[in-house]
């Protein structure tokens, strides 16, 4: 994977915003399955365990870049 800047119409973008736009599309649709499951009901905090779905997929993603 390349670790420079992304040019996106003359805006200087850094090579994150890609992988964080990637794994936040997989969460949402990983939230949808969780709560068409009906799994959200049975969590105490459904918020967390969304956002910590979000950084396992997002670690996941750059792992997987990386090599």
């Amino acid at each position: 994977m390349r670790f420079s800047e992304i040019n996106l119409f003359g805006v200087y973008v850094a090579p994150i915003a890609l992988p964080l736009v990637a794994a936040w599309v997989i969460a949402i649709g990983l939230r949808w399955i969780a709560a068409y499951c009906g799994l959200l009901r049975y969590l105490w905090l459904p918020s967390l365990f969304l956002f910590s779905v979000y950084m396992i997929v997002l670690s996941s993603l750059l792992l997987l870049a990386g090599r």
